[in-house]
């Protein structure tokens, strides 16, 4: 037996349904649905673990998937086996007991090829009697479906077993797209968004892949909000694809999607207005796609503040009647809270005036919503008040940054004058979102990191043209690789200093084409451009000209590649000479949030650098990268912190009840069941965030197995 999640006014509630399979167990409760639930509440009834007993909590089996790099899966486990996706994008399934493999799917036997980079969890689906039942995974620009039960491809979905995720965007071409947060169930459907390609909402039909239908997130003629961007804008702007994922409301059949920024990120001289449905919250019939309200939380974005999680969807006590809301975290750290039904606000949100742009042919949008309540759960400016306080040499050198760089609060417009970034490009709320429990307290993790913008021109000084492998590599890469090619490690982006050692050219040239890790695809990029940035990176002089044509590929219109005049410096963290945060602690914290009265319970840090508090410093907190999960017990199980730690925190005060060592940081979302009578904690440990070691671990927790009756 195991348990279907089905939503009702507020959280989910657990019924049961019986299945043939050969690990489930009487008492098993599931984690079946990425987030625990389609309401993305991330909380569990489970209390066989609660605060009298948590600190007891010790390793029940560990796995180790053979891989290394980010693991971020928020794992499933289905009638006592767990499914969870590797940093290599392989399905294993594992005895949620023991952690002993049962099968492997391995997509290097696949049409997509070897998968790599960040993947947040799968999509598990079965019919209502239980018989018919699909796993299903992303790899490349690949969606597939496989059996729960072999392992195996399921060849009737699809072509022979997977679509391209370029299909059915109504373009000219299938444009590379990609899938690193699943997708949600309604009924037989499945609807996701995606990253690249032009920026879309799509139902797909579960068995065969076809899509349902579609909602434009860049608006055509005719459609509402197609007047917030140039007329010809849809046929060109680029990436909307909503990648933080979605929230469904069952009983109304209303599905919440949160989307990003459209690019580029920080110029967006080609895309005047609004942009409407960029860095949005959209409800949508979840039978047809047609809109039903929507919010916009950043207008004309041009500071990469796409909304970083899903929305969540909880029922509070509101002025003395029962709402069911929606709550959105966002990359400023402020929570918008809405009636779910009407898209009504809770608390009044207010246009403020921002900072106007200095950039050629850029019009910033002038205001920007700020909600009343509840109060940002991070600081919104630094200031002399904000110097480091770790060393009187970290102190001095954010004096003197804040001096000559200062910050302009949360919505500085790009200049080519050195700013400081706070709140920060990974700032406030991260994909791991929050969770919420029954009394309507959202309890969710936030970053408190500075770091620097600055644009660059992409012509020379005199007003000369670049090199065209410079220009090219100004605009496409060095956001990523740095202006100088030394990455930024960190934030997952390696150098390309001394890249002929560790890949051929004709590699490199692959993944220019098709992407890897946490690069996209670049094929709108002609073949021409693509080598003449590899020339540059590897330094080599330009060829003559031949009079060759170089114009872009059909699938993207001549007039998309006009090229910027400004292209971003790269996203570089402000970090003082012992590379920690240049800016006083907290740098990471844990929060609960009252939505019901928008007031504030408490807040403490989260992680800590065991060499300062060895000189005596307070826990400062650390980056973090993954989200909490809550329990009926009163705990709330988190690790995504740098310090390969989890912890279990008591919901009602923050403080710390229980924590373990991870052989590598968990940067991903705990998951909780019940299987042979236990209660298990399972976290996915792959590190490879903030510049720490990185590899493939599952670790198990329980409470220590009590004695038989016979035994004793």
């Amino acid at each position: 037996m195991f348990s279907r999640i089905v939503f009702g006014l507020g959280l989910s509630m657990v019924s049961s349904l019986h299945v043939c399979a050969p690990f489930a167990r009487a008492g098993d409760e599931d984690w079946s649905i990425y987030l625990g639930d389609k309401g993305r509440s991330n909380y569990s009834q489970l209390k066989q673990i609660d605060r009298s007993n948590v600190a007891q909590l010790k390793v029940a089996w560990t796995y180790e998937t053979g891989d290394k790099g980010e693991y971020q899966a928020n794992n499933l486990i289905v009638a006592g086996v767990l499914y969870t996706a590797s940093p290599t994008r392989k399905v294993i399934a594992l005895d949620a007991v023991t952690g002993t493999k049962i099968w492997e799917w391995n997509p290097a036997g696949e049409r997509s090829g070897a998968g790599k980079s960040r993947q947040r969890g799968l999509v598990f689906w079965q019919n209502d009697e239980g018989g018919e039942q699909r796993i299903f995974t992303a790899v490349g620009n690949y969606l597939f479906a496989i059996d729960p039960k072999t392992g195996k491809t399921l060849a009737s979905f699809g072509d022979n077993g997977s679509i391209h995720l370029g299909t059915g965007l109504d373009t000219e071409k299938p444009p590379a797209v990609g899938l690193n947060t699943p997708g949600i169930i309604y009924k037989d459907t499945m609807i996701i968004g995606g990253i690249g390609g032009p920026g879309a909402v799509r139902a797909l039909d579960v068995r065969t892949g076809a899509r349902r239908w579609i909602f434009h997130l860049i608006p055509r003629p005719g459609e509402a909000g197609h007047n917030t961007w140039p007329p010809e804008a849809y046929k060109t702007a680029t990436g909307l694809m909503p990648w933080p994922g979605q929230a469904l409301d069952e009983k109304r059949g209303i599905v919440y999607v949160a989307t990003k920024t459209a690019e580029p990120d920080f110029y967006g001289a080609d895309r005047h207005g609004q942009n409407l449905f960029a860095n949005s919250i959209v409800a949508l019939d979840a039978t047809t796609g047609k809109r039903l309200w929507h919010f916009q939380i950043v207008h004309h974005d041009l500071l990469d503040k796409d909304l970083p999680c899903p929305p969540i969807l909880l029922t509070v006590t509101h002025q003395g009647r029962k709402i069911d809301a929606v709550a959105q975290g966002t990359k400023h750290g402020y929570v918008f809270v809405f009636d779910r039904v009407t898209g009504e606000p809770l608390w009044p949100i207010e246009e403020k005036p921002v900072p106007a742009s200095e950039l050629r042919g850029e019009q910033a949008w002038p205001t920007q919503p700020f909600p009343t309540k509840p109060a940002p759960l991070m600081r919104q400016n630094y200031t002399l008040e904000d110097i480091s306080t770790i060393s009187p040499e970290a102190a001095l050198l954010t004096i003197n940054k804040v001096q000559s760089s200062p910050n302009h609060g949360p919505f500085p417009a790009p200049s080519i004058k050195e700013t400081i970034m706070f709140p920060g490009f990974d700032g406030g709320m991260e994909w791991g979102g929050g969770a919420v429990d029954p009394d309507g307290v959202y309890y969710v993790n936030v970053n408190e990191m500075p770091w620097i913008m600055q644009m660059v021109e992409t012509r020379n000084a005199d007003g000369t043209p670049l090199p065209r492998g410079k220009k090219e590599y100004m605009l496409n890469c060095a956001a990523c690789h740095g202006l100088d090619f030394t990455g930024n490690l960190q934030s997952g982006f390696p150098p390309l200093v001394g890249v002929l050692q560790r890949k051929t050219r004709e590699q490199m040239m692959q993944v220019t084409k098709l992407g890897a890790g946490r690069m996209p695809a670049f094929d709108r990029l002609s073949e021409g451009e693509r080598e003449a940035i590899l020339d540059y990176i590897l330094g080599i002089a330009p060829p003559p000209a031949t009079g060759r044509s170089d114009e872009p590929t059909a699938a993207t219109p001549a007039k998309a590649r006009k090229d910027p005049p400004y292209a971003f410096a790269g996203f570089k963290r402000f970090l003082d000479k012992e590379g920690y945060p240049a800016i006083k602690p907290p740098w990471g914290t844990l929060n609960a949030v009252d939505l019901n009265t928008g007031e504030l319970k408490w807040k403490v840090p989260l992680g800590e650098y065991k060499a300062l508090t060895e000189r005596g410093l307070p826990p400062t907190g650390t980056e973090n990268y993954g989200g909490p999960v809550v329990t009926s017990g009163g705990v709330i199980f988190i690790a995504a912190t740098a310090d390969e730690t989890i912890r279990g925190f008591d919901k009602d005060t923050g403080e710390i009840l229980w924590q373990a060592p991870l052989p590598f940081s968990g940067n991903a979302t705990p998951s909780t069941y019940m299987a042979g009578g236990r209660q298990f904690v399972v976290i996915s440990a792959g590190g490879g965030k903030s510049g720490r070691p990185a590899g493939g671990s599952i670790v198990a927790f329980a409470l220590p197995e009590q004695p038989s009756a016979s035994a004793k």
